[in-house]
C-alpha cells in the first residue's frame, strides 16, 4: 500500500508516517518549499519514507504529484492550523484550510476516483457549542477564522464523498498533543514553561484564558483512527476524542505539580492573549468510532501531561550540557 501524507512534517504527520510503516506500507510526504526546512519531527524515519514537493496553493503541483505517486491512500494532515494565527492571516488560513482541501479532492476526481482520502476536520468547528457533549450530529457554530475554514473542508469532503462516490472520511479530531506539539501551543508553552522553571531556566511562564475547557488526547492514539477510517468498506464522519474535558488550568495544576511546584507562584495571566472569541467547552462522544472503528483512546490525561512534561525536561536538560 502507498500512502501520501501532507503536512508529514507536523505533529500528526509524523506519528501517522510511523504507524503506516509498521503497518508495512511505502510512505510519501508532500512538503511546501520552505527557505528553512524543519523536518525534526521525521527525522528518525526519514531514510525510510520518501518527500515530494508540492503545494496546497497550487494545483497543478498536486496533481503532477498524485499521478507520479499513484497513492492508495491519502491523509490531508496540511493546515495552518493554529488558531490564534488565523485572526492575523484569515485569507490563508482560508486558502489552506478550506480551499486546499477542494484543490485535492479535485486532483482525485480527476486523476483516479479510487484513491481513499482522509481530511483532517477540527473540534474547533463546533465553536460556540450547541450542546455538550459534541457528536458528528451536532450543529457548528466557529467562533475563529480557522474553525470556519475547517467547516468548509469538511463539508467539501462531505459533497465530494455524495456528489462523485470518493472514499473520503472526515475525522472530527478534539485536541490531541505530544511532546512534538508546537511550542506556540498552550499544551506545550505550560509543560516547557514548567520545565523550564524547574531547571531555573525561567521564573514566570505567562498565559491567557486558563478557564477553557478541551477535551484533550494523545496524538499517537488519534492517527489510529485515522487510518481506521480508510479501511471500512464505506467512508464516514467521525468524532474522535477523550468523552473528558479539562481546563487550561487543570493542565498547569498536572504539570507544575508532577514537578512538586506550585503554579500560583509562577503563572500570570495576560488579558492581552485571550482569543477574540472565545470557545469555552468542547467535549467530544466517540461512541460511533468505538463501535463502527473499534477505536478508543489509551493514554490518558494525566499521562499525556506527564509525558510531555519529561519531554521537555529531558530536552532541556540535553541543551544545559
Amino acid at each position: 500500500m502507498r500512502a501520501l501524507i501532507t503536512g508529514i512534517t507536523g505533529q500528526d504527520g509524523s506519528y501517522l508516517a510511523e504507524f503506516l510503516l509498521d503497518k508495512g506500507y511505502e510512505v510519501f510526504g508532500m512538503v511546501r518549499r520552505s527557505s528553512t526546512e524543519t523536518f525534526g519531527r521525521i527525522e528518525h524515519i526519514r531514510h525510510r519514507i520518501s518527500l515530494h514537493q508540492a503545494d496546497l496553493l497550487d494545483q497543478l503541483s498536486i496533481i503532477n504529484l498524485i499521478e507520479e505517486i499513484k497513492p492508495d491512500e491519502i491523509y490531508n494532515l496540511a493546515a495552518q492550523s493554529f488558531v490564534p494565527t488565523s485572526w492575523n492571516q484569515p485569507v490563508l488560513t482560508g486558502e489552506f484550510d478550506a480551499l486546499g482541501v477542494t484543490k485535492i479532492l479535485e486532483a482525485i476526481r480527476f486523476l483516479n476516483r479510487k484513491i481513499k482520502f482522509y481530511q483532517a476536520s477540527s473540534s474547533e468547528m463546533f465553536g460556540k457549542v450547541r450542546q455538550v457533549p459534541q457528536t458528528e450530529d451536532t450543529p457548528f457554530y466557529p467562533r475563529s477564522p480557522y474553525g470556519v475554514a475547517k467547516a468548509y473542508g469538511h463539508f467539501i469532503t462531505i459533497n465530494y464523498r455524495e456528489s462523485y462516490g470518493i472514499h473520503a472520511s472526515s475525522g472530527i479530531l478534539f485536541n490531541h498533543e505530544s511532546p512534538r506539539r508546537g511550542l506556540e501551543f498552550v499544551t506545550r508553552k505550560i509543560t516547557d514553561g514548567a520545565a523550564r522553571i524547574k531547571l531555573g531556566l525561567a521564573e514566570k511562564l505567562v498565559l491567557g484564558n486558563l478557564d477553557a475547557e478541551r477535551d484533550w488526547g494523545f496524538a499517537g492514539d488519534y492517527v489510529k483512527a485515522m487510518w481506521l477510517m480508510l479501511q471500512k468498506e464505506e467512508p464516514g464522519t467521525y468524532v474522535i476524542a477523550t468523552g473528558k474535558s479539562h481546563s487550561v488550568k487543570d493542565f498547569v495544576e498536572v504539570s507544575f505539580g508532577y514537578l512538586n511546584l506550585d503554579y500560583l507562584d509562577y503563572v500570570v495571566t495576560d488579558p492581552r492573549l485571550v482569543r477574540p472569541a472565545e470557545v469555552d467547552q468542547l467535549r467530544g462522544d466517540a461512541s460511533r468510532a468505538q463501535k463502527d472503528l473499534g477505536w478508543k483512546p489509551e493514554v490518558d490525561f494525566e499521562g499525556l501531561v506527564k509525558m510531555m512534561v519529561d519531554a521537555d525536561l529531558e530536552r532541556l536538560r540535553a541543551k544545559k550540557k
